[in-house]
């Protein structure tokens, strides 16, 4: 009894095709149910209810729910996808202005300018401002 599995010559190319391509609509479908899940979660116009009626739709008929979805919201769909990536770039970009501005170090201009102002007011002689100066420069 000897069972030899000859994979290439019993699986044709055609049929390689054809699982290849099932296997991309599935995904495809996973990434469009995820997608239309998270957008009804990111939108702000509905209720709890309609919310919950949209989950509750797509989870028992997730192919008719996601397609009535698309067709019904889709339009307003990828608005509030643009809205959540500019809300995420915002973000990110204030967050990097507020880390790159808060070192903890100032710098020589800006420490010089403070200095100035100290002895323009009177606080400090002439002689501390040079000396404060060199300490800064050096």
């Amino acid at each position: 009894m000897n069972a030899h599995v000859y994979l290439a010559y019993d699986y044709p190319l055609l049929g390689a095709f054809w699982t290849v391509l099932w296997i991309v609509l599935w995904v495809a479908w996973f990434i469009l149910l995820f997608r239309v899940i998270a957008d009804v979660f990111r939108d702000d116009t509905l209720s709890g209810w309609a919310k919950a009626g949209w989950l509750i739709f797509t989870i028992l008929l997730p192919f008719l729910g996601v397609f009535v979805y698309i067709l019904a919201r889709g339009r307003s769909m990828g608005a509030r996808e643009r809205r959540h990536l500019q809300a995420q770039q915002e973000a990110f970009d204030s967050y990097v202005r507020e880390t790159a501005g808060s070192t903890g170090r100032r710098s020589e201009a800006d420490e010089l300018m403070k200095l100035s102002e100290i002895r323009a007011r009177g606080d400090i002689s002439d002689e501390e401002f040079r000396r404060a100066k060199e300490k800064i420069l050096h």
